[in-house]
């Protein structure tokens, strides 16, 4: 006997395949979305109530939990085994991988806006905060990056020869600094500035400009330049 309760098992005014397909995906909530992902259920509840519950946990972080959580945290809501947390982990890469797809190549990086969508998902979700120089060439395109450092929860920061370090090896003309705030709030801390400024600073005795420094915050973000500190 087949305990679990599938989205087949729904009228047809509810499945999200044929309200899909007659509608868009875009009619759809995050929990059917999943719900077509995952297929079925358990015994008392149907698929979209299963991801609901996970969609709804940590102060109803939404799709950012697929990004946060691990297998086995996702594992441990009932109804999630590891295949269907696996399943869940893959959609979540290929969100990212979308955005990837999307970002503008080639162009200018002296737009705040330009530079922090570029991020965004990269570093909307991270757990810890990381400090990334983004290389510039002489009309400030994009070369390369790193990753320069990976702190605490509210920490991240290395030291200006390490940054200046990275930015002559690589050849930079110029640079940005990017960090995330894991909190999801992107206002700058007074280490923020402090660091800010020591950087500007040293960038115009090197030669080599800090063009900005984003703080990437959950889908906001705050550019140093863009608010009058640079």
């Amino acid at each position: 006997m087949n305990n679990n309760i599938t989205v087949r098992d729904l009228p047809d005014n509810l499945k999200p395949y044929e309200r899909c397909e007659r509608f868009g995906a875009g009619v759809l909530t995050d929990a059917e979305l999943l719900a077509v992902i995952i297929r079925s259920g358990t015994h008392n509840e149907k698929s979209y109530d299963v991801v609901a519950k996970i969609l709804n946990s940590n102060d109803n972080a939404g799709l950012l939990n697929l990004h946060r959580m691990s297998i086995n945290e996702l594992m441990a809501f009932k109804g999630i085994g590891r295949v269907k947390a696996i399943q869940l982990k893959c959609v979540a890469e290929l969100t990212k991988r979308m955005a990837h797809e999307t970002r503008p190549v080639g162009e200018s990086f002296t737009n705040p806006e330009l530079i922090a969508t570029y991020y965004m998902e990269d570093m909307r979700n991270l757990d810890r905060e990381n400090l990334v120089i983004v290389m510039l060439d002489s009309k400030s395109r994009r070369q390369t990056d790193i990753t320069l450092s990976i702190g605490s929860v509210n920490s991240s920061f290395a030291s200006v020869r390490d940054i200046f370090h990275q930015a002559l090896k690589h050849g930079a003309v110029r640079i940005v600094m990017l960090h995330n705030h894991p909190s999801g709030d992107p206002t700058p801390s007074r280490e923020d500035m402090f660091v800010t400024e020591k950087v500007k600073d040293a960038g115009e005795l090197i030669g080599i400009p800090l063009i900005d420094h984003i703080i990437i915050g959950d889908n906001c973000f705050f550019s140093m330049k863009q608010s009058g500190y640079l």
